[in-house]
């Protein structure tokens, strides 16, 4: 009997597994596949957490996996800090199946340790758990999501006391301990009724929402312009099911946008997804309904956030249709902005520095070099962005701006993590200055693209599922380490930048390579941390915006296709 065979049995034959768990096991008992799947290894607990497809087993999410994980957590918590029981653990979860199931689940077990914890009573987005766990002193803090992934997925992330994502050599520490844990009798768990009555389970709710969208609005970059200009501003916004609509509904109006129009059918968190079965706001198909909606009354700007609504993504009106933004575009409208208005008010101090990854674009290397800001590059992962930030408070430096193009930004130093609601007030704060002066973001965004150059970027996702995907990836990455060519599209490799090791720019070890090409392109390909996928990036600068275009096509063609399956 295969080993995935005999943990299929103990889960059938264990009493702590619940009856419904194990008639979903019978129902598979003739699918071997299926069962090795479920069972060939654990629910790996990486860098950021756990994410998975919901089912039993010990490698698919379920209240199981999340309870070992958090036992695992308290376990790493207690031995770190002996003030943990009473600094307290915050969890949040979004609009995803199980994501409340799992999030009590996660405090049954924390509250088992003695650990207190503080628990959002419904739906929050990630980044007001990131701005808890800071407001109120926890030592860590919990979000169930996975983010903007298909149905059915779901996922946990743990951060630290400052408010970001655990980091090395933290994440790897935990992981250790997690490792060491007995899914069923290495657990403690405590139920609510008790750890309430024993003073350990707390509720979080409008108190907390409050000091939140405060929090939020404090970082318009003009406020005095705005006030002029913000009720003349059209938008259409969705949270495609998600955590967005409170917050970011609530702090539009707080900062005076009074023309706010929520796509009905995508309005209320719905698990399911009905209408966005990939629920990603860089997925145009996502806001069929928005643009719909937008062309029956004119608005100036479409806005989605993603479930946990820590993702932006727009879709602006102009003189050619409804035209979809990148996050990179998104990222460097807003570091020129925030860079022109403190310019002008005298409030761009000499170490400023704005933070991208490095898949990002590189047309942001131009805007800070005019401003003579430092530019930080960091590994993929917001994460790291809120480490530069951290570190910030500590050896000094004023953070302006941090960014990723997968969506991600933000502005302000309330939260450690990207954060859609400070997105949406900042790009609606854009787009109704320029209303006021005659343009629109995409006149803008050519007006940038002549003064700087015609940067632009795509990135190629592989999908490959299964224990056959895993191996599959790892050869991809095996084949370019070893065979790389000595050219793609046409363009010369001058540097192959490998951070598999951690000694390549100074950054952690990731698995990661970056090839860098004549005339300003380049390529990065990483396996994703998050998805069954591997991702290839492409980032060039051309003469127009047709050039880098058919640049883009000769790299993308020279370097995707001889991996697809």
């Amino acid at each position: 009997m295969q080993e995935y065979e005999i943990r299929y049995q103990q889960w059938l034959e264990s009493d702590l597994v619940d009856e419904a768990t194990k008639e979903e096991l019978r129902s598979i008992a003739d699918d071997k596949k299926e069962i090795e799947e479920r069972f060939y290894r654990d629910l790996e607990f990486g860098t950021g957490g756990l994410r998975g497809v919901m089912a039993a087993g010990t490698n698919r999410m379920n209240i199981y996996t999340v309870r070992r994980a958090t036992q695992g957590l308290a376990n790493y918590l207690l031995t770190k800090d002996p003030n943990t029981a009473q600094m307290g653990v915050a969890i949040a979860y979004d609009s995803r199946n199980n994501s409340p199931l799992f999030a009590q689940a996660s405090a049954e077990v924390l509250n088992g340790n003695g650990i207190k914890t503080y628990v959002f009573e419904s739906l929050r987005p990630t980044p007001e758990l990131s701005f808890a766990v800071r407001t109120l002193g926890c030592k860590s803090g919990i979000v169930i999501t996975a983010s903007h992934n298909p149905s059915k997925y779901n996922g946990y992330k743990a951060y630290w006391d400052d408010g970001c994502q655990v980091l090395a050599p933290m994440d790897h520490e935990i992981i250790d301990e997690v490792d060491k844990v007995d899914m069923f009798d290495g657990v403690k768990v405590m139920p609510r009724q008790e750890a309430e009555e024993k003073g350990l389970y707390h509720v979080l709710g409008e108190e907390l929402d409050k000091q939140f969208i405060d929090a939020v609005t404090k970082v318009i970059i003009d406020p005095e312009t705005l006030k002029k200009t913000a009720s003349g501003l059209r938008i259409v916004y969705t949270p495609l099911h998600g955590a967005g609509l409170m917050p970011v509904t609530r702090a539009l109006k707080q900062c005076g946008f009074t023309d706010v129009t929520v796509v009905p059918e995508q309005a209320q968190p719905d698990g399911n997804f009905p209408t966005a079965s990939y629920p990603n706001p860089e997925d145009i198909k996502v806001f069929s309904l928005a643009i719909e909606l937008g062309k029956k009354i004119d608005a100036d700007i479409l806005i989605a956030t993603d479930p946990d609504a820590d993702r932006m993504g727009i879709v602006v009106k102009s003189d050619k249709g409804y035209v979809p933004f990148t996050g990179n575009m998104v990222g460097v409208l807003f570091a020129a902005y925030i860079l022109d208005a403190r310019k002008k008010t005298g409030n761009l101090p000499a170490d400023s520095f704005i933070v991208k990854t490095i898949v990002s674009t590189e047309m942001i290397r131009a805007l800070t070099d005019e401003y003579n800001v430092e530019l930080r590059e960091v590994l993929t992962g917001f994460k790291y962005i809120g480490e530069q930030m951290t570190k910030s408070e500590t050896e000094g430096g004023t953070y302006l701006f941090g960014f990723e193009e997968s969506y991600g930004y933000l502005t302000g130093m309330h939260a450690r993590d990207k954060d859609s609601v400070n997105a949406v007030l900042l790009v609606s704060e854009l787009a109704a200055y320029y209303k006021s002066i005659g343009m629109n973001l995409v006149d803008a965004m050519n007006a940038l693209y002549e003064k700087y150059g015609y940067y632009k970027e795509t990135q190629v996702s592989l999908a490959f599922e299964g224990i056959e995907g895993v191996q599959k990836i790892r050869d991809i990455m095996d084949t370019l380490r070893g065979n790389a060519k000595p050219s793609y599209g046409g363009k010369k490799v001058l540097e192959i930048k490998d951070y598999k090791d951690g000694d390549c720019d100074g950054l952690p070890a990731s698995n990661v390579l970056r090839f860098i090409l004549e005339d300003n392109c380049w390529i990065c390909v990483r396996p994703s941390g998050t998805e069954p996928k591997i991702k290839f990036y492409f980032g060039v600068k051309g003469s127009s915006e047709e050039d880098a275009l058919s640049i883009i096509e000769d790299l993308k063609k020279d370097t995707v296709d001889e991996f697809r399956e």
